[in-house]
């Protein structure tokens, strides 16, 4: 019987693989990395609706059975019947047994049932449901020391690229990112001016990054340099005569459907065409139409859906709108006067060309029609902008529209994104995304269901993504769930040999004499005068004030046998001393002269003749 066992043992196991019943390594499951990154629910400041499903009322003191519902409430059904919000309502007799049954009542109680007067809540609510807003979970894209002023993402979601007031560009991308979020490479395009425009081309080859000087470059799709349009002559005096912008640019776009053409704002006062295969000149120069001759800046620029029309902000609070035909020259198609009492930071067309958002440094978005411009169809208030980046964005549908608030001196709240039903005009939410910092841009990617917002202030910046795991694709879920990799015992990072030949001495600038001299005099073993050269023995000069002299001499005088006071005593005491000596015991000078001349000539003192 055991032989027979084994058999059939042996029989079935062949059926399973070798790694049948092995113990896998334990995996972290998703629920809980994606519970790491979840938002932390803040107060909504929005008096509407909120968005999702309708919560039920609160808990009321509960004493005895709940009420019976109203008559004629079970007689009225819904019309919409297919989409059902919350849990199935009981049967209608539940609640007649319930009147009869004296016992406890296990769980909350059952919301009241909706009254008649409650039918326009309920349609508001279920309206608010059509809106998926992905807002559950939300990572952040470190690396900036100063605001995030420039975003693009390309077409496929893979590739993310953020510009800041700290002068550079960062590139990263989802397929090769782990949980740490970290950039692939890092980029400045100009030194010393801040990045203002960052723009994929259609095919998401190359990028255009617009800075604050007056010429834009253009960058292939791994952040290697293509090429830098011309800069024109500043000495001219009509821009169509140059062959480049004059000033700093304010905004740049890449044609929606054509990869060779790019289009740039300045501040010098015109829009400028460009074609990329050639960088030395540009291909049209566009002048706003003006109520006075001079140089107005260009603040912001934008293409429609189609690249048929360009829409510019122009300085002076006007919107201009100029459509490419045969021909076209800098007269406007629309001209907008004083559409808003400030400079404007961002301008969108919708898809189907139907109405143009604009937004300002007067805290205003305002929502226009194309076919009647004169007066704009909605003004949406109070909405804080300090950035000259700070953009508009639609929603994939485009149902809804979306821009970012910047953080006031003496605010309370914090950087929001402010979302509005573009069918109602209307506010739908408002969004937290920071407290500290502005939200300068903003985008809603189709393809990866995300939310971008770009925040920051002086001292840092990063870039915001908002995703809900049910509602999102890729993108910050790949990254997310792809821990780092583990450091093995095997590896080996060769350090870094730093050649700097420029900290050489010999590679060094030479210091100004003047400083120089100053430094030498300051230290005290270079300014010590230099002692006079040994010209005889003796131990009262300096022949034992070293240790290579005399080995005696320096014995004694360290032992205190030999006291050098001559340093510190007056010469003309020092002589007068030996005075009697001389007198009482002459044996040098005196005995010579004792026939010839008795009488020391220069015994007495001038100044005893003198008083005489």
């Amino acid at each position: 019987m055991e032989d027979e066992e084994g058999e059939i043992y042996d029989g079935i196991r062949a059926q399973f693989p070798l790694t049948f019943g092995k113990q896998s390594q334990s995996q972290t499951p998703l629920e809980l990395i994606h519970n790491s990154t979840r938002r932390a629910a803040p107060q909504n400041p929005n008096p509407n609706p909120q968005i999702g499903p309708p919560r039920p009322p609160p808990e009321l003191p509960f004493s005895g059975p709940p009420p019976p519902p109203p008559a004629g409430s079970s007689a009225a059904p819904d019309e919409d019947e297919d989409v059902m919000v919350g849990p199935p309502p009981p049967p209608p007799g539940a609640d007649s047994g319930d009147e009869d049954d004296d016992g406890p009542m296990i769980g909350p109680p059952r919301p009241p049932p909706a009254q008649a007067s409650d039918s326009e809540d309920e349609e508001e609510e279920e309206e608010g449901t059509r809106f998926r807003i992905p807002l559950s979970n939300e990572i952040v894209l470190k690396g900036h020391t100063k605001v995030v002023s420039a975003l693009a993402v390309d077409h496929s979601g893979s590739r993310v690229l953020s510009g800041s007031y700290d002068y550079s560009v960062r590139m990263y991308d989802f397929g090769g990112m782990n949980a740490k979020l970290q950039s692939f490479r890092q980029l400045e395009p100009s030194e010393g001016h801040q990045v203002r425009t960052l723009s994929w081309s259609p095919t998401a080859d190359k990028f255009l990054c617009v800075t604050g000087s007056a010429q834009a470059k253009i960058y292939d799709r791994d952040g290697l340099t293509l090429g830098e349009f011309v800069k024109g002559d500043m000495y001219i005096r009509d821009l169509k005569n140059t062959k480049g912008h004059i000033s700093g640019l304010t905004c740049g776009q890449w044609h929606p459907n054509k990869k060779e053409t790019v289009l740039t704002s300045s501040e010098d006062g015109s829009l400028r065409l460009w074609d990329v295969n050639d960088f030395k000149s540009q291909k049209q120069v566009i002048k706003p139409k003006l109520a006075r001759p001079g140089r107005v800046p260009v603040t912001t620029c934008a293409w429609d859906s189609e690249g048929k029309c360009i829409a510019g902000g122009i300085g002076d609070g006007s919107i201009q709108v100029w459509t490419l035909k045969p021909g076209w020259g800098s007269r406007p198609d629309v001209h907008i006067e004083k559409a808003h009492s400030d400079d404007i930071t961002g301008l969108k067309f919708s898809t189907d060309g139907r109405i143009l958002l604009s937004r300002s440094f007067d805290g205003s978005l305002k929502v226009w029609d194309l076919k009647k411009m004169k007066e704009p169809l909605k003004v949406f208030e109070d909405l804080p902008n300090n950035y000259g980046q700070t953009n508009i964005a639609f929603d994939p549908d485009e149902q809804l529209f979306l821009t970012g608030t910047s953080i006031e001196r003496e605010s309370t709240t914090g950087g929001l994104l402010c979302f509005y039903d573009r069918s109602k005009l209307e506010l739908v939410s408002r969004v937290g995304i920071s407290p500290t910092c502005s939200v300068v841009q903003c985008l809603w990617h189709p393809k990866l269901n995300q939310i971008f917002a770009t925040t920051g202030d002086k001292s840092h910046g990063g870039t915001h993504i908002l995703y809900d795991p049910t509602l999102s694709e890729r993108g910050a879920l790949v990254c997310v769930a792809r821990a780092p990799r583990k450091k093995s015992v095997d590896d080996f990072e060769a350090q870094p040999v730093i050649h700097n030949p420029h900290a050489l001495p010999l590679f060094r600038d030479q210091p100004s004499r003047k400083r120089q001299r100053e430094k030498i005099l300051k230290d005290p073993m270079k300014s010590h005068k230099p002692e006079l050269p040994i010209t005889g023995p003796g131990h009262g000069g300096r022949v034992g004030a070293s240790k290579g002299s005399l080995l005696t001499q320096y014995l004694l005088k360290q032992g205190g046998m030999i006291k050098e006071t001559w340093m510190e005593e007056d010469p003309r005491e020092a002589i007068l001393k030996y005075a009697d000596v001389a007198a009482k015991d002459p044996k040098y000078i005196a005995p010579a002269y004792a026939q010839t001349q008795p009488e020391a000539v220069f015994a007495g003192s001038d100044s005893e003749d003198e008083e005489k």
